[in-house]
């Protein structure tokens, strides 16, 4: 991949003809240009702002009713301009600027990035056939569309594909982990939801989760809202997700993904370097993922009876389907991850002592904070997050809620419930005590409704 780049080429006098010469401009005037200049014994720089060098009259094939059209001129020129050793071309950039005198001057030239190496692509079009993204074809005036990812015109020189990126799109800026959507939205909508499921995984381990309780920062900078409304992009990450469980589960084949990332941790040279990692929730897991596919030993302790952290016992079942969180671990641990639960780590230099080489801190937030207001240590005031987790470890394999929450029923059950508070861990508080049976609920919150944390769907749900 080409970054932004700013070379400075210099032009010094000389009693013989090897200076360098900056031609700015590639098409038929400066192709021929270039190569008098060549073949006379100069180094020459032809610079253009396309990917491919050509200019106006690479636009202009067939369009004359002769035979001697635009390209029939222009093909032995574009040849003999891409093989010249005297000629370097330079595409994808501008001149910013010149300084100096007539024959001793020095040009500052911006190179934009083309995302393709020139070096490795050798013009086959297998990309441009799996691109999702269409667009209108500019070289042909808009009459035509090609893909994001495209050979200016077929004879190109350089032969080679560029893609055009304009900037980061808005989603992925304001995404958190800078989640790709725009890619596996455009695969979705050509109903390839096995490539948009990988495309997800790619860079978000958790796709079942996030498309459920994700706070989707990315439809709030979607620019699909200043026409009529954002994207549904959490809810399209749902459903490949979805798509993807149902097709493992119907047809019992395992995801696409794992066989594939499996496949490519495979591939990869083995270390001995072994890394520990406590805390088996979303940071402690998508950490062991990277680093197995790069081949490390990882080990997650964990100090539940389960893996998931907070993503686990921290939002209800109904919220977020525990049989979908074990999934996605259990894809992670397909790679080669060690996971061992009830495993509280409280000596971290034994780790090292055991061998490991590094260890990864993902512990977590598991402890609220009481209130400081007078009776806050009351024994009937429980803390939001010690009822959500107590009664996500006390669901059984079956689902029976009634299992292993005596003393929290007990509590609840058939009581007034007040909850303290207006943003996403209240809400689940307040919905989870009235499943668990208490007689009413309310919320008492300092925000006006309209200003609460918590989502308007979130809001709608405990309504």
């Amino acid at each position: 991949m080409l970054n932004d780049s700013t070379n400075q080429l210099s032009n010094h006098p000389t009693n013989q003809p090897t200076g360098a010469v900056l031609v700015v401009g590639a098409g038929i005037g400066g192709m021929q240009a270039s190569l008098d200049l060549a073949d006379a014994g100069f180094k020459v720089y032809l610079l253009d702002r396309a990917p491919a060098i050509g200019g106006r009259m690479a636009q202009l094939d067939k369009t004359f009713p002769t035979n001697d059209c635009a390209m029939c001129i222009m093909s032995p020129k574009l040849v003999e301009t891409g093989r010249h050793l005297n000629i370097e071309i330079i595409t994808t950039a501008d001149l910013e600027k010149v300084e100096g005198e007539p024959g001793n001057f020095t040009a500052t030239i911006r190179e934009h990035p083309r995302y393709v190496d020139l070096s490795k692509c050798t013009g086959c079009g297998d990309c441009a056939a799996k691109c999702p993204i269409t667009l209108p074809d500019e070289f042909n005036t808009g009459m035509s569309a090609r893909k994001a990812i495209y050979k200016l015109y077929p004879q190109a020189i350089p032969n080679a594909f560029a893609i055009e990126k304009r900037g980061i799109a808005p989603c992925r800026d304001a995404c958190p982990a800078h989640q790709r959507a725009m890619g596996y939205i455009a695969l979705i909508r050509e109903r390839r939801f096995a490539d948009a499921y990988r495309v997800i995984k790619e860079d978000n381990p958790f796709p079942s989760i996030c498309g459920r309780v994700c706070i989707a920062k990315c439809e709030t900078a979607c620019n699909r809202a200043q026409f009529d409304a954002p994207v549904a992009i959490r809810d399209l990450k749902r459903f490949v997700a979805d798509w993807a469980w149902n097709q493992s589960a119907v047809n019992s084949q395992q995801s696409t993904v794992v066989s594939q990332q499996s496949s490519v941790n495979s591939q990869l040279p083995l270390t001995n370097y072994q890394v520990a990692i406590i805390g088996s929730g979303p940071a402690g897991m998508t950490c062991a993922a990277d680093l197995v596919r790069q081949g490390y030993g990882v080990t997650v302790f964990e100090a539940l009876p389960v893996a998931g952290g907070m993503m686990r016992v921290g939002v209800p079942n109904f919220r977020l389907p525990y049989d979908r969180v074990q999934k996605e671990i259990d894809d992670i641990l397909a790679l080669g991850v060690e996971l061992k639960l009830n495993t509280r780590i409280d000596d971290v230099e034994k780790l090292f002592v055991d061998g490991f080489d590094a260890v990864f801190f993902a512990a977590g937030s598991h402890r609220a904070r009481k209130l400081p207001i007078p009776n806050a240590n009351h024994p009937d005031a429980i803390l939001s997050l010690d009822l959500l987790r107590d009664t996500s470890l006390g669901i059984s394999e079956s689902g029976n809620p009634q299992s292993e929450i005596c003393n929290l029923k007990s509590k609840v059950a058939n009581r007034r419930v007040l909850v303290l508070g207006g943003g996403a861990v209240a809400v689940d508080a307040a919905t989870t005590a009235r499943r668990l049976g208490a007689f009413s609920v309310a919320m008492a919150c300092l925000d006006a409704r309209a200003t609460m944390p918590a989502t308007k769907e979130d809001l709608a749900q405990a309504d």
